[in-house]
């Protein structure tokens, strides 16, 4: 494996005799509680992760103190990067999971730079911060508090339950700095869930995580993302979802279509392959060669389809496509035109196949006028 950038040179003064230097330190480690998966303990040189220039995302600054997610959605973009430690993308990325065990002292010591800016920290953009692992490690509550400490603002996204063990925490940190919470739960029929994020809490055990944020004072966000085309993009799958995110006190949606990078997209058509064969064809169009995001008429669809039953749930209407970016605000307008069959976004272009699991291929439904 290729742990270089993983590892530390590091000298401690008070350590026991024969143990000052943690020059390499690295530990992996399995326990029967978590069967099936291996942690390695690693020393993270850097904790603080500035976001690339070019990125959409509305935010500068992100901390992972995990790489790896035993949530193990099948869809997850992150999956490439396991890559990096020649690790597969696949099972390796849901079990073989990276910890970084001295996250917190490091953190803290960025925190306190004079350069610092103090600009929002983002926690789980890569790997979900409240898996499994953090059962065992307890490594947010430490990062939390250090980012309260130094007064730097900072968001939470999650599917993990676990969350609720440290709403006294985020309680406390939001006292002191603007704290924003989102949980992830995309997926509502729950023989879906099962087969397409099986490591990830039930949906109405994220639904009571909303509900205990909520009551604690928080806006809670929820991402209903991704959407997946001819799976969870009906009209009443989607008006099904925002009855139940609403009813569980959520403040407000974020929504958007499956994105998928070149890391995750093999990985994705082979649980397709297996679980609704008849939809392959289909995504192969909406997602041709290295396309990692579904076209842009297929994302007009979908915003015509949502918006309107998010404003009649009395959600804030947002979309991923919506949200500012950091750097050139002021780039042109994209064009209205049509390049993409749009009988693609209604029905799967395949031959008619046999009930799956999940249901057969649904016939078109006309998108609902609500206002």
């Amino acid at each position: 494996m290729r742990w270089q950038g993983q590892r530390i040179d590091e000298t401690d003064a008070q350590a026991l005799p024969g143990m000052e230097n943690r020059t390499g330190f690295l530990r992996t480690v399995t326990t029967p509680e978590f069967a099936g998966m291996t942690f390695h303990e690693v020393l993270a040189k850097s904790a603080l992760n500035h976001v690339p220039g070019p990125s959409k995302m509305p935010f500068n600054w992100t901390v992972n103190p995990y790489r790896g997610c035993s949530h193990a959605c099948v869809y997850c973009f992150a999956r490439g990067t396991h890559t990096y430690l020649d690790l597969d993308a696949g099972r390796d990325f849901d079990s073989q999971i990276v910890v970084k065990v001295n996250v917190v002292e490091t953190v803290e010591k960025e925190l306190r730079r004079g350069s610092w800016k103090h600009e929002t920290v983002a926690l789980g953009t890569n790997t979900d911060p409240y898996q499994r692992a953090e059962g065992r490690y307890r490594l947010m509550p430490g990062i939390i508090g250090a980012l309260a400490d130094s007064g730097t603002p900072f968001s939470v996204l999650t599917k993990g339950t676990l969350i609720r063990r440290d709403i006294p925490v985020l309680v406390d940190a939001a006292a002191r700095v603007p704290v924003d919470v989102q949980l992830s739960i995309a997926m509502f029929d729950e023989t879906l869930r099962e087969a397409i994020e099986h490591g990830a809490p039930s949906t109405q055990a994220r639904l009571d995580t909303v509900r205990a944020l909520s009551d604690a004072g928080f806006r809670v966000g929820v991402f209903l993302m991704p959407i997946l085309p001819h799976l969870t993009d009906s009209v009443d799958a989607i008006d099904g979802a925002l009855r139940r995110i609403k009813e569980a006190g959520a403040d407000h949606v974020i929504y958007g279509a499956l994105h998928l990078r070149a890391g995750v997209k093999p990985w994705f058509l082979q649980w397709l392959s297996q679980h609704r064969p008849d939809l392959l064809s289909s995504y192969r169009v909406l997602y041709p060669g290295s396309a990692a995001e579904a076209p842009k008429d297929y994302r007009r669809w979908l915003a015509r389809r949502v918006k309107p039953l998010i404003r009649m749930h009395g959600l804030e209407a947002r979309h991923s496509d919506d949200r500012p970016l950091r750097r050139s605000m002021g780039a042109p307008a994209e064009p209205v035109t049509s390049a993409t069959p749009l009988w693609l976004f209604e029905q799967p272009a395949a031959e008619p196949a046999a009930p799956s699991r999940f249901g057969a291929p649904r016939a078109p439904e006309p998108v609902p006028t609500l206002f």
